[in-house]
C-alpha cells in the first residue's frame, strides 16, 4: 500500500518535471506553456498504458469474476491515488498557463485563478475527487477479498486516453488536418465507446454468466451501492462521448470543404 502510494507520488510528478526539462532541450523554441501542456499529456498517456496493461493482467488472471484475486488489483489502486492527486495539480497548471495570456493581470497563482480553474474544469475535478474519496475506499476496504476482476475492468477504461492525448498533441502541433489525426479520431471513438461505455454492461454480463443469471436480473441481485457507483461513473463518460462525437462530426464533415 504505502510503497505503491509513495512510488506513484514520486513517479508522476518526477516524470512530469523530467518531460518539461527534456522538451526544453528537444524543442528550445517552444514556450513554457507548450512544454507544460505536452508534458501533462505524455504523463497521462503513460499512466493510461500502465493502467490498461495492469487491468488486462488482472482480467486474464481472474477466471472467477467474483472471488479471483491478483495483487495488482490492490496495489495499482494506490498508484492511481497518487496519479489522480498529481493530475489535479497538472490540470490546474495547464489551465493557468493557457489563460495567463488572456488575463495578463492575473500573472501570479492566486485564489482567484484556482476558483476559475475549478469552475472551468468542475466535471473533471469532480470525477477525480469521486475516485479518490469514494471509489478508493470501496476498492481497498469495503469490497473485502472479492471483485478484483471488476477492478481490472475499470483499469482498462484508460485505453482511450493515449489516443485522446495524441489528438490534442497533434492539434498543438498544428496537425489537425493530417491523415494521422483523422485515423486517431476513429481510434478515439472506438476505444472510448468500447472501454468506457460498453465496459459497464460487459461487467454486468460477466457477473450474470458467472452466477448463471439472466443479465437483466443482475442490477436487482447486487448491492445498491454497486449500481449507484456504476451509474455515477458512466454518466460523465456518456457526456464526454457525446462531445467526442460532435467533434468527430465537425472534423469529418468539414474535410470535403477544406479539400475543395
Amino acid at each position: 500500500m504505502w510503497q505503491a502510494l509513495a512510488l506513484g507520488a514520486l513517479f508522476f510528478p518526477g516524470l512530469f518535471a523530467f518531460s518539461i526539462r527534456s522538451l526544453r532541450w528537444v524543442a528550445p523554441a517552444w514556450s513554457l506553456k507548450d512544454r507544460v501542456v505536452l508534458s501533462s499529456r505524455l504523463v497521462s498517456s503513460i499512466q493510461a498504458i500502465m493502467a490498461t496493461v495492469s487491468g488486462i493482467v488482472v482480467i486474464v488472471s481472474c477466471s472467477d469474476v467474483v472471488n479471483g484475486r491478483h495483487w495488482i488489483a490492490r496495489e495499482y489502486v494506490w498508484f492511481v491515488v497518487s496519479y489522480m492527486t498529481y493530475d489535479i495539480y497538472a490540470m490546474y497548471l495547464c489551465y493557468w498557463h493557457k489563460n495567463i495570456d488572456k488575463e495578463p493581470g492575473d500573472a501570479m497563482h492566486s485564489l482567484a485563478s484556482v476558483k476559475s480553474f475549478l469552475r472551468k474544469e468542475r466535471l473533471m475535478v469532480t470525477h477525480h475527487l469521486f475516485i479518490l474519496i469514494v471509489l478508493t475506499p470501496v476498492a481497498v476496504h469495503f469490497r473485502g477479498d472479492r471483485g478484483d476482476f471488476f477492478v481490472g475492468c475499470i483499469l482498462t477504461a484508460e485505453l482511450s486516453t493515449p489516443f485522446v492525448s495524441l489528438g490534442k498533441i497533434l492539434m498543438q502541433l498544428k496537425m489537425q488536418d493530417s491523415l494521422l489525426h483523422k485515423v486517431n479520431g476513429v481510434l478515439i471513438l472506438a476505444t472510448f465507446f468500447l472501454c468506457r461505455i460498453v465496459l459497464f454492461p460487459y461487467m454486468y454480463w460477466a457477473y450474470a454468466r458467472h452466477m448463471g443469471l439472466p443479465a437483466y436480473e443482475v442490477p436487482f441481485r447486487i448491492p445498491l451501492h454497486c449500481n449507484v457507483a456504476n451509474a455515477v461513473l458512466i454518466a460523465p463518460q456518456l457526456y464526454w462521448f457525446t462531445l467526442i462525437c460532435r467533434k468527430a462530426t465537425r472534423l469529418y464533415s468539414s474535410a470535403p470543404d477544406r479539400a475543395r
